[in-house]
């Protein structure tokens, strides 16, 4: 079976999906918002490096996305077009910091990054005994990642963690499939100076976007969408 063929029912069930949120249909808007949270934040966190920035960054994305859902054709799957769209709305944001930057340093203004005191922690707290080697291994494979230059961390977040093909990560990214590969090749030179080998089947716990930081997204998305 092509991958055409296989995309075909996942196409037509999006289609449908879309003209449902076209309508505002509440468990539509749900299941799309719940569905495509992770996705979207591990996107926008790739190019921002902040989590606040990057909920920020999603909740925006959905807006915009469910004000022309309308406009959805099923040339992809709904989730790589929602997933395009916060990459936009997220390097917007970051054009945006870069300018107000430059602006301040060209004023004197010393400008320092505040990030927070835990990078990207899970909203979800365990027993400090049971998770703190998990905790510190996380936290040294998301220091890594972040380390990585912005082309080639968000190719590898959306090819890694988040488990796209080389050609959906390409359309997401809006660059050549061939481009995609090389920066993966890249960035995996790059991490195993700091990774060890079996780190790898660390990272789907990596970046997490679950238990309240999700149901919090949804609801303030849905409550926008419903009423506004």
């Amino acid at each position: 079976m092509t991958a055409q063929a296989k995309l075909a029912p996942v196409v037509a069930q999006d289609a449908e999906l879309a003209r449902l949120c076209a309508r505002r249909d509440p468990a539509a808007l749900r299941q799309v918002i719940t569905a495509n949270n992770q996705r979207l934040f591990r996107a926008a966190w790739s190019i921002l490096k902040d989590r606040s920035e990057a909920e920020e960054a999603v909740q925006s994305a959905y807006l915009k996305a469910f004000a022309r859902i309308g406009e959805f054709e099923g040339r992809s799957a709904l989730s790589t077009w929602l997933t395009r769209i916060a990459i936009n709305e997220a390097l917007g944001r970051l054009r945006s910091s870069r300018r107000r930057q430059a602006h301040l340093e060209a004023r004197g203004v010393a400008y320092l990054d505040s990030y927070r005191e835990a990078l990207m922690r899970g909203s979800e707290a365990a027993a400090p005994d049971a998770a703190l080697a998990r905790e510190q291994l996380r936290q040294m494979i998301e220091r890594a990642v972040a380390g990585l230059p912005q082309g080639f961390r968000s190719v590898f977040v959306l090819r890694e963690v988040e488990g796209l093909s080389v050609e959906e990560t390409a359309e997401a990214l809006d660059i050549p499939a061939a481009t995609v590969k090389t920066r993966l090749l890249r960035a995996r030179k790059k991490l195993r100076d700091a990774l060890a080998p079996d780190v790898h089947s660390a990272l789907a716990g990596a970046f997490p976007f679950a238990g309240a930081d999700c149901e919090a997204m949804t609801e303030r998305v849905m409550a926008a969408v419903l009423n506004g």
